[in-house]
C-alpha cells in the first residue's frame, strides 16, 4: 500500500453563529440534560452488570481484533536483532512539574541518542529527574501568542539528529515501538510517521469508546511544524499546543506499533489541565477566520480532519454533551471498560460542555461590552 499524504484543503472556518446556534436552550441544557446523563450512566452500568450482554459483546471485540490483526500493515515488523547501540533520534519531552511521570518515561527511551526535556519553570524535581538520566535540560518562558513549547523547541534547538520524536512526560515507548522507529528512520521516501496514542486510564488501557487517536510524533524536524490555530493566545490557555498538530512536507506513514499514554493519575491535575484546553478550544471556535496552514475539518481526512469536522456539526445542537456521552459509552461500547471506562467517557462529555459553557461566557461579553461603554 502507497504511504498516506497530506493533502493540501482550502480552510473553511467556522463562524460564531455556526458554532452556538441555541444559546437559548443552555438552561435546558443544564438544568435537565445534565442530570438526565448521570442518571442514563448508573442505569446503563448497573444493568450492563447484571446481564450477559456484556460477556457477548467482549467475545465479538475479540473476534473483530483477530481478524484486524491478521490484515497486513503497511510497514513490514522490523527485526529484533537488526539494533544499533543507539538509535539516531532526537526525543523533545515538554514538562512542568512531572516528576512522578518523567522517569518511567525517560527510562524507556535509553536508547535514543539525544533527549531534550523543556520544561516550564517547574518547582518539583522534574529538572533533577531529567539530568539524572542524562537529558538536556532547557527552560522555556510563555507570555502568550505563538509559538507554543513544542513548536518553540523545533525553531530552536540545536538537534544533532535530523528525526525528532515528540513525547510527553506520561508517555512511554515500548522496546517493540523503539525497535520500529529505529527501522523506519531508514526509510529515504518517507519525511514522518503517525503512531497511535493508546490510553491507559487510572491504571486502566482503554480499549473501547473509541478512545485513542494517531498523531504526528515522529518526524524529519525540518520538514514538520505545528499548525496554527490561534495566534491571540495568553498564559490561561496552556503554554503547550493543545489540539494542534504537525504538518509534515512530504510523504508520512503509519507504525504498527502503539505509544502508551498513561492519561490521568490525579484528578485534580487532569481537570486543572482540562480547564486551559477549554479556554483555548473555546476561543479558537469562536475566531471569524482561521490560520493558512490550518488542516481544515473534512469527512474524507486523516482522523484529526474528521473530528474538527464532526465537532463542527455537532457542538452547536443542543444536548450534544449527552449525545457525545452516550456516542462513546454506549455504541462505542466504552461500557467495557468499566469504572474507568465510565469515567472517562464522563470527563470527556463534560469537557465539551465547558467548552459550550466558556463559547456562551465570550459571546455574552462581546454583547455586554459596547453597553458598559
Amino acid at each position: 500500500m502507497a504511504p498516506l499524504r497530506l493533502i493540501p484543503y482550502t480552510s473553511k472556518h467556522l463562524s460564531s453563529r455556526a458554532i452556538f446556534t441555541a444559546t437559548h436552550f443552555a438552561h435546558f441544557e443544564s438544568l435537565i440534560l445534565l442530570p438526565l446523563t448521570c442518571f442514563i450512566m448508573c442505569v446503563a452500568n448497573f444493568l450492563l452488570q447484571r446481564i450477559g450482554i456484556k460477556f457477548v459483546l467482549v467475545n465479538l471485540y475479540l473476534l473483530n481484533k483477530t481478524n484486524m490483526q491478521n490484515i497486513p500493515d503497511i510497514r513490514a515488523v522490523p527485526s529484533r536483532n537488526a539494533k544499533s547501540e543507539s538509535i539516531a533520534v532526537t526525543v523533545v519531552i515538554p514538562t512542568r512539574n512531572e516528576e512522578r511521570h518523567l522517569a518511567r518515561c525517560l527510562g524507556a527511551i535509553r536508547r535514543f541518542s539525544e533527549v531534550y526535556v523543556v520544561d516550564s519553570q517547574s518547582t518539583d524535581s522534574t529538572a533533577e529527574v531529567a539530568r539524572a538520566f542524562g537529558a538536556k535540560v532547557v527552560q522555556f518562558h510563555y507570555h502568550g501568542g505563538w509559538p507554543k513549547k513544542r513548536q518553540w523547541a523545533l525553531d530552536t534547538l540545536p538537534f544533532e539528529n535530523e528525526w525528532v520524536l515528540l513525547l510527553d512526560a506520561d508517555e512511554v515507548v515500548t522496546p517493540g515501538l523503539a525497535d520500529e522507529i529505529e527501522e523506519a528512520i531508514r526509510d529515504p521516501n518517507l519525511v514522518g510517521y503517525r503512531i497511535f496514542l493508546r490510553i491507559n486510564f487510572f491504571g486502566r488501557e482503554l480499549r473501547f469508546g473509541g478512545n485513542g487517536f494517531w498523531k504526528m510524533s515522529l518526524f524529519r524536524h525540518d520538514k514538520g511544524h505545528f499548525e496554527c490555530r490561534l495566534r491571540d493566545q495568553d498564559p490561561s490557555m496552556s503554554d503547550i499546543e493543545v489540539h494542534e498538530h504537525v504538518v509534515v512536507d512530504g510523504c508520512d506513514g503509519m507504525l504498527r506499533q502503539s505509544l502508551r499514554h498513561h492519561n490521568v493519575e490525579s484528578l485534580e491535575r487532569y481537570l486543572a489541565k482540562h480547564n486551559e484546553y477549554s479556554n483555548w478550544e473555546a476561543k479558537v471556535l469562536l475566531q471569524s477566520t482561521g490560520q493558512s496552514d490550518e488542516l481544515p475539518p473534512a469527512l474524507f481526512g486523516n482522523q484529526a480532519q474528521r473530528r474538527r469536522w464532526l465537532k463542527k456539526r455537532i457542538l452547536g445542537l443542543p444536548g450534544s454533551p449527552l449525545f457525545f456521552f452516550l456516542y462513546k459509552y454506549v455504541l462505542r461500547l466504552g461500557f467495557l471498560d468499566g469504572v474507568p471506562g465510565l469515567l472517562y467517557c464522563v470527563l470527556q462529555s463534560t469537557y465539551m460542555f465547558h467548552i459550550k459553557a466558556k463559547i456562551y461566557e465570550l459571546q455574552h461579553s462581546a454583547r455586554s461590552s459596547p453597553q458598559r461603554t
